[in-house]
């Protein structure tokens, strides 16, 4: 259903803010860049779809996230974007991005990892 969160929106554009910093300020630090970046974008996808719907099986989304990652880098080995003609420094170019790897798929799922113990932690105990 859906429903505008402030709250999760801001939180939003705060990761997105330090995702920004990790690409274009830390990007020669390779495990920041590499593989922070990778982790944290999960958790990116997940605030923001839940700043404008209210999802109640968490579980579910944090998958979703995970399948759409995938699907993302499954793109990239098929180097979709320049299949498409983007530019390389064109926003659709960097989103689609134009390296597979396999480690990324692996901190994708650390991320989703990370998502599901977090809402173990947090998630309000049914009375």
């Amino acid at each position: 259903m859906f429903r505008f969160s402030l709250k999760y929106f801001l939180f939003t554009i705060a990761i997105f803010i330090v995702e920004v910093l990790i690409a274009t300020k830390l990007k020669n630090i390779l495990f920041i860049r590499a593989f922070f970046g990778d982790v944290l974008v999960e958790a990116l996808v997940y605030i923001f779809v839940l700043s404008f719907f209210e999802i109640y099986d968490k579980a579910k989304l944090i998958i979703g996230i995970f399948i759409f990652s995938v699907f993302i880098e499954v793109l990239q080995h098929f180097h979709t974007a320049d299949l498409l003609g983007f530019r390389p420094e064109s926003v659709p170019y960097i989103v689609l991005g134009d390296t597979f790897s396999w480690v990324d798929i692996l901190c994708y799922a650390g991320g989703c990892i990370i998502l599901f113990v977090i809402e173990k932690i947090y998630r309000p105990k049914a009375s």
